[in-house]
């Protein structure tokens, strides 16, 4: 499977997003209130080798492809990764995003729902009974609409020099990995707001915020390099999000504010 050089796509993206975030490490507890609540339970395969999901953890309908070394990476030694700011993943984030070391996945343009795979995990499942969680990071030209390109681990895992490398992938539940982050974006004011909503153990559903602008919850755009979008801004002091998942669970979580560019750390999980 071959990837699109992401050059013109990226200048694209940079132009209506304004995305290019630096790689600064700083991140900040929020120091406000989070509360989950459960939402429909999910079905699926059982996972057998890697970062592995529990067989009722995978959510939706399977899609059929084949499976190939990218690479996918965070030193994007090929490829930038379409869910990132210009780059790169920040050097804070890349042990939680790679799930504990480099499982890390790119689907096709056909499914990437216009940046909503970003950040979500995937269960891999190839026809030899190997299988792996991985996390999406970007997304391409592929040579059929299932196909997935995996990073080095994730391929090292799967194969067992099989051809053709045959598997059916679905999104799921991450393993462990702490916390939700915000990433938001350099360029992130009070009349223009932009961020990542990073590390989810459940795939992203919407992002809605209530504020100094927003006296009830406003749902954010998404972008396609899988950033959430107040075009009016925030506006000044505190504000609350609230973090509607792939399987119905909701997550709420107050925030004092945020800095362009901050990595904000909160105590907000999806169970």
């Amino acid at each position: 499977m071959r990837w699109t050089q992401w050059a013109g796509w990226f200048a694209s993206a940079l132009a209506v997003s304004g995305c290019g975030g630096s790689d600064a490490d700083n991140a900040e507890a929020s120091g406000g209130s989070s509360s989950a609540s459960g939402g429909a339970s999910a079905s699926g395969s059982s996972s057998i080798a890697g970062a592995t999901s529990n067989a009722s953890n995978t959510y939706g309908d399977a899609h059929e492809g084949q499976y190939h070394l990218g690479p996918v990476d965070f030193a994007e030694s090929e490829w930038h990764n379409a869910c990132a700011p210009a780059g790169g993943y920040r050097s804070a984030l890349r042990s939680v995003t790679g799930l504990g070391g480099e499982y890390l996945a790119g689907v096709s343009n056909t499914e990437n729902q216009s940046g909503g795979v970003c950040d979500a995990c995937i269960q891999i499942t190839t026809g030899t009974g190997r299988s792996i969680v991985a996390r999406v990071v970007t997304y391409g030209v592929s040579n059929a609409p299932g196909d997935l390109d995996v990073s080095p681990s994730v391929y090292a895992a799967l194969n067992t020099n099989e051809f053709p490398r045959s598997m059916s992938w679905k999104f799921a539940k991450c393993p462990d990995t702490g916390t939700l982050s915000y990433e938001f974006q350099t360029g992130a004011n009070v009349y223009w707001t932009s961020l990542w909503v990073r590390n989810p153990r459940v795939p992203l559903g919407k992002l809605e915020v209530k504020s100094e602008k927003h006296s009830a919850f406003f749902e954010l755009r998404r972008e396609g390099d899988g950033t959430l979008n107040d075009d009016g801004g925030f506006g000044n002091g505190a504000f609350t999000f609230r973090i509607t998942a792939m399987d119905g669970s909701v997550v709420t979580d107050t925030l004092s504010g945020f800095s362009p560019g901050e990595l904000k750390q909160t105590s907000a999980q999806f169970q």
